[in-house]
Order: C-alpha cells, then sequence, then structure tokens
C-alpha cells in the first residue's frame, strides 16, 4: 500500500496550486484522509483532513482558502489551495488511514511528500 502525491511547485503570493495524491495496492478501505505540511525545524501540522463520508477539517490558517475533497472509488486526494501565502511554504504530505485487504490491519500510511514554495 502506497501513497503517491504530485502537483507542488513555485508560485507567486496569491496564486493557486493543486495537490493531488493517489493510493494504490492492496487496499480494503481508507478511512480519513488529509494533507500536513512540514517546514524545517517545525512539527508536521494538520492543513487538512476529509472523512470517508466527507466532513472536512482545516486549519484556521487554511480556512477559506484552501478545499480539500475526495474522490473514494478512485482512492484519490486533492487540495485545491487558493490565495496562497508566503508563509504556507511547506512540504506537503498526504495521509490516509488504510486497511489492507491482505492482512485486514488498519495502517497509517504517508506519501512521500511535495514540496510548495510561495514567493512574496
Amino acid at each position: 500500500v502506497q501513497l503517491q502525491a504530485s502537483g507542488g511547485g513555485l508560485v507567486q503570493a496569491g496564486g493557486s496550486l493543486r495537490l493531488s495524491c493517489a493510493a494504490s495496492g492492496s487496499i480494503l478501505s481508507i478511512n480519513d484522509m488529509g494533507w500536513y505540511r512540514q517546514t524545517p525545524g517545525k512539527e508536521r501540522e494538520l492543513v487538512a483532513t476529509v472523512a470517508r463520508v466527507g466532513t472536512t477539517n482545516y486549519a484556521d490558517s487554511v480556512k477559506g482558502r484552501f478545499a480539500i475533497s475526495r474522490e473514494n472509488a478512485k482512492k484519490t486526494l486533492t487540495l485545491q489551495m487558493n490565495s496562497l501565502r508566503p508563509e504556507d511554504t511547506a512540504v506537503y504530505y498526504c495521509y490516509a488511514d488504510i486497511v489492507s485487504s491482505h492482512t485486514l490491519t488498519q495502517s497509517d500510511t504517508w506519501g512521500q511528500g511535495t514540496l510548495v514554495t510561495v514567493s512574496s
């Protein structure tokens, strides 16, 4: 089971980026999915999460600017980021709570991280 993230890059302040994450492997079900971010010397912090039924949760710093969504049938996760600010610069990680169809066990699975750089 793995998560593959994509979509990071360099953008000017006020611009937009769209991050994507795809889950693959022996997957029975996916519960919560989300995006986290980390900058050097700081703890990884929550950006947004979305439950299987679609309930969302956002960090206060991104409310009204970012939108998280998922497509359960495709096992994909998306983060639309608008009105980006320099302080949004970070490595973004996708996360999923996955139950393996092979082992029938749950695991917290992380993607490899994608760098988002917002210039002022």
